[in-house]
């Protein structure tokens, strides 16, 4: 948050927030014992997509300056942590071919960050005046 020139106050408001955090895994039937995690945050936590945005943020700056500089004109919406990728052409297959190169830019890109994409939440919706 430093390095993207937040506020001191902030910065150290979500220092506090995230310090002194504990942590446990269950797997199956076994559970882990509790330990120190001082950069965990739950899922449900109020803080949660506010930390997801400010983190993915930056990933969709660098996707869109890889697309633009691969000449792929694919539009980015994004909410809090998820993305829409809009393609516009009059063809089925032009608009595949650059949701599927911008697919495998933001793949790149989100595997060297050390993030996962859930291909089986991908979805692809076509729409046609005819």
């Amino acid at each position: 948050m430093r390095k993207a020139r937040c506020h001191s106050r902030v910065v150290q408001f979500f220092s506090d927030y995230l310090v002194s955090r504990n942590i446990w895994y269950c797997w199956n039937n076994f559970s882990s014992l509790f330990f120190n995690v001082d950069i965990s945050m739950g899922q449900g936590s109020a803080l949660s997509s506010i930390l997801s945005a400010l983190y993915i943020s930056p990933i969709f700056h660098i996707l869109e300056k890889h697309l633009k500089n691969l000449k792929i004109p694919v539009s980015i919406l994004s909410f809090i942590d998820n993305g829409l990728f809009i393609a516009q052409s009059k063809s089925l297959t032009v608009s595949n071919s650059l949701l599927f190169c911008s697919y495998n830019v933001i793949s790149s890109i989100l595997d060297k960050f050390s993030l996962i994409l859930e291909y089986g939440k991908t979805e692809v919706f076509y729409f046609s005046r005819v």
